[in-house]
């Protein structure tokens, strides 16, 4: 059973997301703990020097990145989630709107596409089905993430 609650503006669904459930940023705070109990930036540093170990020259710009992914967790849109400064959030709160669906200008909406690099037509997909379906058939159907 899918929560209506986690329908995003723009057509997604939080519990559909990495960073609604922020398992990799669980993962990734264990990884860093144990590498820093471990103090293996110590060994990184030793191992490095082996030519068959060179890509530990690499190991403090995968530090950043661990503690980058750590930061990977997000409650959803509609829960104090996401960016604070999402045009398309703003633009529903205006229009007194649940989301993009409730809107004609959708299908041409500048607002939506810097979802497209990661999510393709998704978005726009799972707004035509709240349109048609309604949320509830949407949470409980097939999405596109």
């Amino acid at each position: 059973m899918g929560n209506e609650k986690l329908i995003t503006c723009c057509g997604l669904y939080c519990g559909d997301c990495y960073g609604y459930h922020a398992k990799i940023a669980s993962l990734a705070g264990k990884l860093d703990g144990e590498l820093d109990n471990a103090n293996f930036k110590k060994h990184a540093d030793h191992f490095s020097a082996l030519p068959f170990f060179n890509e530990f020259k690499n190991y403090d710009s995968f530090v950043d990145v661990l503690k980058t992914l750590k930061r990977l967790t997000c409650e959803g849109c509609r829960n104090r989630g996401g960016s604070p400064f999402c045009e398309i959030r703003r633009c529903c709160r205006e229009k007194e709107i649940m989301g993009c669906w409730e809107c004609g200008e959708f299908k041409s909406c500048k607002k939506l596409n810097f979802l497209n690099a990661v999510h393709g037509d998704a978005h726009i997909k799972n707004l035509d089905i709240l349109k048609e379906k309604g949320a509830e058939n949407f949470v409980n159907g097939d999405r596109y993430w």
